[in-house]
């Protein structure tokens, strides 16, 4: 089952569930997240909620997406208790990009942290019999506030060198009130990055995920597929400038999505009661690989036939703000 949220023609949230070609409200659900909720509380499976709740009119999804009735699949009452996180090295194939970015010219050393940290992760991210496996890279991109609803505009800030998608998977999930995380489901998700900054010194990596990122426009309830194709692509002036298909799902990972969900969740700052997650679990296909420099007016749209609509968002560049401008701070 596939779970997005629209705003209807009367401008009211609804919650619309998918199977097939067959869309429909679902009856007395104000937002997902309530849902969701709803279910933790009976200690039931969300689509046996659903059920149970019925289903209403009919709805055509791709006119509302083309309408911008489309919303984040995930949206709390405040953004605030929302975070936006993921992690790196995660796939095979994604060393290489990663190792080619962080490599000095003229390094002594054979093998960066990159490609360290990536041979952990074959080595150790899928443990056997229910042990604990290495820990992955990790970062963090914000709160609610940088969430990006599907066909909005994905904000560059003015200071960024680079401006550049990164097709993942993401788990959404939330914390019930006796701590526990709860998966809701995976949506597709543009980790949107600065390269760039990244790239002159891998300490910046912090600094080059603190940018917005999109999710949805669907939510997959249930199980995530072991393989996963899907395709990336760059779209300027009505064409195509970049596209390339890229792989997901725990076949193409060196991590088990259990490890990587145990090394987000062990923290007990993130088992807050009532707060969101969506989670990003990394990539290996990247425009910016591939030379491609993004600007103004670019649209990224990411498809995978699991997760039914694509993502798409044009890319702005912050103008409202000089690149060099000082935040000035006053003592009270």
């Amino acid at each position: 089952m596939l779970l997005s949220q629209i705003l209807d023609t009367s401008g009211s949230q609804r919650v619309v569930a998918r199977e097939g070609d067959s869309a429909k409200i679902v009856n007395g659900a104000e937002s997902i997240l309530a849902l969701a909720r709803r279910a933790i509380a009976r200690d039931m499976a969300l689509v046996a909620l659903i059920a149970e709740q019925g289903l209403g009119e009919s709805v055509d999804l791709a006119a509302a997406y083309a309408e911008g009735r489309v919303l984040a699949p995930i949206t709390p009452d405040d953004p605030a208790r929302l975070h936006l996180t993921g992690t790196g090295l995660t796939h095979l194939g994604s060393a290489a990009t990663r190792n080619a970015m962080h490599q000095k010219a003229g390094a002594d050393e054979n093998i960066t942290d990159s490609m360290k940290m990536f041979r952990m992760g074959v080595e150790g991210g899928k443990p056997a019999g229910g042990k604990t496996g290495v820990q992955p890279e990790w970062f963090y991109k914000g709160n609610g506030h940088a969430l990006v609803a599907p066909g909005k505009p994905i904000v560059s800030p003015g200071f960024a060198l680079d401006a550049g998608e990164e097709p993942e998977i993401a788990g959404i999930y939330v914390i019930s009130y006796e701590g526990v995380p709860h998966r809701i489901g995976f949506a597709l998700a543009n980790e949107f990055s600065d390269h760039v900054t990244e790239r002159q010194n891998y300490l910046y990596l912090a600094h080059s995920k603190l940018r917005p990122a999109s999710i949805g426009p669907e939510i997959l309830v249930g199980q995530l597929p072991a393989h996963i194709e899907g395709t990336s692509r760059v779209i300027r002036d009505g064409a195509v400038l970049w596209e390339k298909p890229f792989v997901s799902g725990e076949d193409n990972m060196s991590h088990t999505l259990a490890n990587l969900e145990h090394h987000h969740f062990k923290y007990e700052i993130f088992r807050k009661p009532g707060d969101v997650h969506v989670h990003m679990f990394g990539t290996a296909t990247l425009s910016f690989a591939d030379g491609i420099r993004t600007r103004q007016g670019d649209i990224f749209e990411i498809e995978a036939a699991p997760f039914g609509l694509p993502l798409t968002n044009p890319l702005t560049i912050d103008t409202t703000r000089p690149a060099d401008a000082p935040v000035a701070v006053k003592t009270l």
